[in-house]
Protein backbone atom coordinates (compact mmCIF):
# COMPACT_ATOMS: atom_id res chain seq x y z
CA UNK A 1 0.00 0.00 0.00
CA UNK A 2 1.29 3.44 -0.98
CA UNK A 3 1.12 6.12 1.72
CA UNK A 4 1.48 9.88 1.33
CA UNK A 5 2.36 11.95 4.40
CA UNK A 6 1.64 15.68 4.62
CA UNK A 7 3.62 17.48 7.31
CA UNK A 8 2.08 20.81 8.37
CA UNK A 9 4.11 21.60 11.49
CA UNK A 10 3.13 21.27 15.14
CA UNK A 11 4.79 20.05 18.33
CA UNK A 12 5.79 16.73 16.77
CA UNK A 13 8.53 18.41 14.71
CA UNK A 14 9.52 21.27 17.01
CA UNK A 15 12.81 22.14 18.64
CA UNK A 16 13.76 24.45 21.49
CA UNK A 17 14.50 28.11 20.76
CA UNK A 18 15.09 31.19 22.93
CA UNK A 19 11.39 32.03 22.45
CA UNK A 20 10.01 28.55 23.09
CA UNK A 21 9.28 25.60 20.81
CA UNK A 22 9.35 26.27 17.05
CA UNK A 23 9.28 24.02 13.95
CA UNK A 24 12.75 22.85 12.98
CA UNK A 25 13.32 19.11 13.49
CA UNK A 26 14.29 16.79 10.64
CA UNK A 27 10.84 15.22 10.64
CA UNK A 28 11.24 13.52 7.27
CA UNK A 29 14.53 11.92 8.28
CA UNK A 30 13.06 10.74 11.59
CA UNK A 31 10.02 9.32 9.84
CA UNK A 32 11.96 7.33 7.28
CA UNK A 33 14.28 5.95 9.95
CA UNK A 34 11.14 4.88 11.81
CA UNK A 35 9.90 3.06 8.69
CA UNK A 36 13.22 1.32 8.19
CA UNK A 37 13.31 0.20 11.84
CA UNK A 38 9.84 -1.28 11.31
CA UNK A 39 11.09 -3.12 8.18
CA UNK A 40 8.65 -1.21 5.98
CA UNK A 41 9.43 -0.44 2.34
CA UNK A 42 10.18 3.29 2.44
CA UNK A 43 9.86 3.51 -1.35
CA UNK A 44 6.09 3.17 -0.90
CA UNK A 45 5.98 6.41 1.10
CA UNK A 46 5.97 9.97 -0.19
CA UNK A 47 6.33 13.10 1.93
CA UNK A 48 5.32 16.73 1.58
CA UNK A 49 6.54 19.41 3.96
CA UNK A 50 4.25 22.41 3.68
CA UNK A 51 5.84 25.85 3.51
CA UNK A 52 5.68 27.52 5.91
CA UNK A 53 5.45 25.03 8.72
CA UNK A 54 3.23 26.42 11.46
CA UNK A 55 2.29 26.04 15.07
CA UNK A 56 -1.33 24.95 14.67
CA UNK A 57 -2.45 27.84 16.89
CA UNK A 58 -1.71 29.96 13.80
CA UNK A 59 -3.88 27.84 11.48
CA UNK A 60 -6.55 29.52 9.35
CA UNK A 61 -8.98 28.29 6.69
CA UNK A 62 -6.23 29.14 4.19
CA UNK A 63 -4.10 26.41 5.80
CA UNK A 64 -7.02 23.98 5.60
CA UNK A 65 -7.15 24.61 1.86
CA UNK A 66 -3.39 24.16 1.49
CA UNK A 67 -3.73 20.70 3.08
CA UNK A 68 -6.64 19.86 0.79
CA UNK A 69 -4.68 20.98 -2.27
CA UNK A 70 -1.70 18.81 -1.29
CA UNK A 71 -3.89 15.75 -0.72
CA UNK A 72 -5.65 16.24 -4.05
CA UNK A 73 -2.31 16.69 -5.81
CA UNK A 74 -1.19 13.24 -4.57
CA UNK A 75 -4.56 11.50 -4.75
CA UNK A 76 -3.60 9.23 -7.64
CA UNK A 77 -0.15 8.48 -6.24
CA UNK A 78 -1.19 6.94 -2.92
CA UNK A 79 -3.77 4.61 -1.42
CA UNK A 80 -3.97 6.29 2.00
CA UNK A 81 -2.83 9.53 3.62
CA UNK A 82 -1.48 10.73 6.96
CA UNK A 83 -1.41 14.39 8.01
CA UNK A 84 1.07 15.41 10.73
CA UNK A 85 -0.44 18.39 12.53
CA UNK A 86 -0.20 20.38 15.75
CA UNK A 87 -2.63 19.34 18.46
CA UNK A 88 -4.13 22.74 19.34
CA UNK A 89 -6.36 23.01 16.26
CA UNK A 90 -6.05 19.52 14.80
CA UNK A 91 -9.73 18.77 15.48
CA UNK A 92 -10.75 21.93 13.59
CA UNK A 93 -8.63 20.90 10.60
CA UNK A 94 -9.81 17.29 10.59
CA UNK A 95 -13.44 18.44 10.71
CA UNK A 96 -12.86 20.98 7.95
CA UNK A 97 -11.23 18.42 5.67
CA UNK A 98 -14.01 15.89 6.31
CA UNK A 99 -16.52 18.22 4.61
CA UNK A 100 -14.28 19.03 1.65
CA UNK A 101 -13.13 15.45 0.96
CA UNK A 102 -16.36 13.45 0.92
CA UNK A 103 -15.59 12.42 -2.71
CA UNK A 104 -11.88 11.79 -2.04
CA UNK A 105 -12.39 8.05 -1.69
CA UNK A 106 -9.28 7.29 0.34
CA UNK A 107 -8.57 7.40 4.09
CA UNK A 108 -6.93 10.50 5.58
CA UNK A 109 -5.64 10.20 9.16
CA UNK A 110 -4.50 13.18 11.24
CA UNK A 111 -2.04 12.78 14.09
CA UNK A 112 0.55 14.67 16.09
CA UNK A 113 2.09 14.52 19.54
CA UNK A 114 2.15 16.19 22.93
CA UNK A 115 5.99 16.06 23.06
CA UNK A 116 8.46 16.74 20.21
CA UNK A 117 9.89 13.68 18.48
CA UNK A 118 13.38 14.40 19.90
CA UNK A 119 12.26 14.00 23.52
CA UNK A 120 12.76 10.59 25.15
CA UNK A 121 9.28 10.81 26.68
CA UNK A 122 7.65 11.70 23.35
CA UNK A 123 4.44 10.06 22.16
CA UNK A 124 5.34 10.82 18.53
CA UNK A 125 6.33 7.27 17.57
CA UNK A 126 3.20 5.67 19.05
CA UNK A 127 0.89 8.18 17.38
CA UNK A 128 2.53 8.07 13.95
CA UNK A 129 2.67 4.27 13.85
CA UNK A 130 -0.94 4.15 15.03
CA UNK A 131 -2.00 6.56 12.29
CA UNK A 132 -0.14 4.49 9.69
CA UNK A 133 -1.82 1.31 10.92
CA UNK A 134 -5.23 2.99 10.75
CA UNK A 135 -4.53 4.29 7.24
CA UNK A 136 -3.45 0.83 6.05
CA UNK A 137 -6.23 -1.07 7.83
CA UNK A 138 -8.66 -0.94 4.88
CA UNK A 139 -11.37 -0.40 7.52
CA UNK A 140 -11.10 3.37 7.81
CA UNK A 141 -13.10 5.58 5.45
CA UNK A 142 -13.10 9.35 5.23
CA UNK A 143 -11.10 11.61 7.55
CA UNK A 144 -9.97 10.29 10.93
CA UNK A 145 -7.78 11.39 13.81
CA UNK A 146 -5.50 9.00 15.68
CA UNK A 147 -4.11 9.95 19.08
CA UNK A 148 -3.33 8.23 22.36
CA UNK A 149 -4.18 4.68 21.22
CA UNK A 150 -7.58 5.71 19.84
CA UNK A 151 -8.88 6.34 16.33
CA UNK A 152 -11.70 8.88 16.01
CA UNK A 153 -13.87 10.24 13.23
CA UNK A 154 -12.22 13.52 12.30
CA UNK A 155 -15.40 15.57 12.75
CA UNK A 156 -16.44 14.04 16.08
CA UNK A 157 -13.37 14.78 18.15
CA UNK A 158 -12.16 17.52 20.51
CA UNK A 159 -8.86 18.15 22.22
CA UNK A 160 -9.60 17.35 25.84
CA UNK A 161 -6.17 17.68 27.47
CA UNK A 162 -3.10 19.81 26.88
CA UNK A 163 -0.82 17.32 28.64
CA UNK A 164 -2.25 13.79 28.71
CA UNK A 165 -1.10 11.30 26.06
CA UNK A 166 -4.79 10.48 25.53
CA UNK A 167 -5.34 14.09 24.60
CA UNK A 168 -8.47 13.76 22.43
CA UNK A 169 -11.97 12.41 22.94
CA UNK A 170 -15.22 12.06 21.02
CA UNK A 171 -17.86 12.93 23.63
CA UNK A 172 -20.94 12.14 21.53
CA UNK A 173 -19.81 8.98 19.77
CA UNK A 174 -16.69 7.49 21.33
CA UNK A 175 -13.78 6.19 19.24
CA UNK A 176 -13.88 4.23 15.99
CA UNK A 177 -11.12 1.92 17.22
CA UNK A 178 -8.55 1.46 19.94
CA UNK A 179 -5.17 -0.21 19.74
CA UNK A 180 -4.55 -3.61 21.23
CA UNK A 181 -3.75 -7.16 20.27
CA UNK A 182 -5.77 -7.07 18.08
CA UNK A 183 -7.22 -3.61 17.54
CA UNK A 184 -10.83 -3.28 18.66
CA UNK A 185 -13.14 -1.65 16.10
CA UNK A 186 -16.55 -0.19 16.81
CA UNK A 187 -19.56 0.49 14.60
CA UNK A 188 -19.18 3.93 12.95
CA UNK A 189 -21.90 6.51 12.43
CA UNK A 190 -23.58 6.96 9.04
CA UNK A 191 -21.33 8.78 6.58
CA UNK A 192 -23.62 11.65 5.55
CA UNK A 193 -24.85 13.10 2.27
CA UNK A 194 -21.49 14.28 0.93
CA UNK A 195 -20.67 17.40 -1.05
CA UNK A 196 -19.74 17.20 -4.72
CA UNK A 197 -17.01 19.45 -6.13
CA UNK A 198 -16.62 21.83 -3.15
CA UNK A 199 -15.28 25.33 -3.63
CA UNK A 200 -12.04 26.19 -1.77
CA UNK A 201 -12.11 27.35 1.83
CA UNK A 202 -11.90 31.09 2.30
CA UNK A 203 -11.74 33.23 5.41
CA UNK A 204 -15.09 34.50 6.66
CA UNK A 205 -16.02 36.73 9.56
CA UNK A 206 -17.60 34.31 12.06
CA UNK A 207 -18.14 35.54 15.62
CA UNK A 208 -17.76 32.88 18.33
CA UNK A 209 -19.27 34.12 21.60
CA UNK A 210 -19.67 32.43 24.98
CA UNK A 211 -22.60 33.12 27.27
CA UNK A 212 -21.56 33.90 30.85
CA UNK A 213 -23.58 34.84 33.94
CA UNK A 214 -24.20 38.58 33.92
CA UNK A 215 -23.63 39.25 30.22
CA UNK A 216 -25.73 42.24 29.13
CA UNK A 217 -27.57 43.06 25.94
CA UNK A 218 -25.30 46.07 25.45
CA UNK A 219 -22.19 43.89 25.62
CA UNK A 220 -23.62 41.31 23.21
CA UNK A 221 -24.69 44.08 20.79
CA UNK A 222 -21.17 45.53 20.94
CA UNK A 223 -19.70 42.11 20.13
CA UNK A 224 -21.98 41.87 17.10
CA UNK A 225 -21.36 45.41 15.78
CA UNK A 226 -20.58 45.62 12.95
CA UNK A 227 -22.46 42.49 11.99
CA UNK A 228 -20.34 39.41 11.21
CA UNK A 229 -21.21 36.97 8.42
CA UNK A 230 -22.38 34.36 10.94
CA UNK A 231 -22.55 33.86 14.71
CA UNK A 232 -21.70 30.77 16.72
CA UNK A 233 -23.18 31.34 20.16
CA UNK A 234 -22.00 28.94 22.85
CA UNK A 235 -24.95 28.76 25.24
CA UNK A 236 -25.62 26.71 28.36
CA UNK A 237 -26.74 23.08 28.52
CA UNK A 238 -29.08 22.20 25.65
CA UNK A 239 -28.93 25.68 24.14
CA UNK A 240 -30.20 27.99 26.87
CA UNK A 241 -29.54 31.74 27.04
CA UNK A 242 -30.43 34.20 29.85
CA UNK A 243 -34.09 34.98 29.10
CA UNK A 244 -34.47 37.41 32.04
CA UNK A 245 -31.64 39.68 30.93
CA UNK A 246 -33.39 42.75 29.42
CA UNK A 247 -32.96 42.93 25.66
CA UNK A 248 -30.50 40.03 25.31
CA UNK A 249 -32.65 37.76 23.16
CA UNK A 250 -33.75 40.85 21.20
CA UNK A 251 -30.13 41.36 20.12
CA UNK A 252 -30.07 37.80 18.78
CA UNK A 253 -33.41 38.30 17.02
CA UNK A 254 -32.22 41.59 15.47
CA UNK A 255 -29.04 39.90 14.23
CA UNK A 256 -31.12 37.21 12.55
CA UNK A 257 -33.42 39.83 10.99
CA UNK A 258 -30.32 41.48 9.55
CA UNK A 259 -29.71 38.27 7.59
CA UNK A 260 -26.91 36.91 9.78
CA UNK A 261 -27.27 33.20 10.62
CA UNK A 262 -27.00 32.40 14.33
CA UNK A 263 -26.01 28.87 15.34
CA UNK A 264 -26.49 27.86 18.96
CA UNK A 265 -23.98 25.38 20.40
CA UNK A 266 -23.44 24.17 23.96
CA UNK A 267 -20.58 24.87 26.32
CA UNK A 268 -20.83 21.25 27.47
CA UNK A 269 -18.43 18.83 25.80
CA UNK A 270 -21.11 16.16 25.76
CA UNK A 271 -24.40 17.74 24.76
CA UNK A 272 -27.27 17.77 22.31
CA UNK A 273 -28.69 21.20 21.58
CA UNK A 274 -32.50 21.18 21.83
CA UNK A 275 -33.73 24.72 21.29
CA UNK A 276 -37.07 25.33 22.98
CA UNK A 277 -36.70 22.43 25.42
CA UNK A 278 -36.56 25.09 28.15
CA UNK A 279 -38.15 28.53 28.21
CA UNK A 280 -34.62 29.98 28.23
CA UNK A 281 -34.01 28.59 24.75
CA UNK A 282 -37.46 29.18 23.28
CA UNK A 283 -37.05 32.84 22.32
CA UNK A 284 -33.95 32.26 20.19
CA UNK A 285 -35.61 29.24 18.58
CA UNK A 286 -38.67 31.31 17.62
CA UNK A 287 -36.38 34.05 16.29
CA UNK A 288 -34.88 31.57 13.83
CA UNK A 289 -31.61 30.46 15.40
CA UNK A 290 -30.31 27.02 14.45
CA UNK A 291 -29.14 24.42 16.96
CA UNK A 292 -25.91 22.47 16.45
CA UNK A 293 -27.36 19.12 17.56
CA UNK A 294 -24.63 16.90 18.95
CA UNK A 295 -21.81 18.38 16.88
CA UNK A 296 -18.58 19.40 18.57
CA UNK A 297 -17.61 23.06 18.68
CA UNK A 298 -14.87 22.36 16.15
CA UNK A 299 -17.17 20.54 13.73
CA UNK A 300 -19.78 23.28 14.05
CA UNK A 301 -17.32 26.11 13.42
CA UNK A 302 -15.69 24.33 10.47
CA UNK A 303 -19.13 23.56 9.01
CA UNK A 304 -20.17 27.22 9.23
CA UNK A 305 -16.93 28.17 7.45
CA UNK A 306 -17.47 25.46 4.84
CA UNK A 307 -21.05 26.52 4.06
CA UNK A 308 -20.04 30.19 3.80
CA UNK A 309 -17.22 29.20 1.45
CA UNK A 310 -19.77 27.37 -0.72
CA UNK A 311 -21.94 30.49 -0.91
CA UNK A 312 -24.81 28.90 1.06
CA UNK A 313 -27.09 31.41 2.76
CA UNK A 314 -30.57 32.00 4.16
CA UNK A 315 -32.84 29.04 4.73
CA UNK A 316 -30.44 26.75 2.88
CA UNK A 317 -27.72 27.59 5.42
CA UNK A 318 -29.98 26.68 8.36
CA UNK A 319 -31.08 23.52 6.58
CA UNK A 320 -27.56 22.32 5.90
CA UNK A 321 -26.44 23.01 9.47
CA UNK A 322 -28.83 20.28 10.62
CA UNK A 323 -28.03 17.82 7.82
CA UNK A 324 -25.08 15.45 7.91
CA UNK A 325 -22.45 16.15 5.26
CA UNK A 326 -19.79 13.74 6.51
CA UNK A 327 -21.20 12.07 9.63
CA UNK A 328 -20.62 15.10 11.87
CA UNK A 329 -24.14 15.09 13.34
CA UNK A 330 -26.30 12.17 14.46
CA UNK A 331 -29.48 11.66 12.41
CA UNK A 332 -31.70 11.80 15.51
CA UNK A 333 -29.94 14.98 16.66
CA UNK A 334 -30.58 16.64 13.31
CA UNK A 335 -34.37 16.34 13.57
Amino acid sequence: MRIHITYTGGTIGMIDSPNGLVPGADTKGWLFRLLEDAHMDSSLFTFTELDPLIDSSNATPDNWQTMIDDLNAHRDDADAFVVLHGTDTMSYSSAALSYALTDFGKPVIFTGSQHPLGKIESDATANVTGALNAAMSERMHGVGLFFGHHLFAGNRVSKSSSWAFEGFSAPATGPLARTGTPWHWYVPDASGEGWHDPKPYQRHDVAVIDMAPGITAARLEAMLSPRPEAVLLRAYGVGNVPSNEPGLTDVIADTLRDGVPVVIASQCQQAEVLLGHYETGDAVARAGATGSGDMTLEATYAKIMFLLSQGVEGRDFADWMTRSIAGEISPASAL
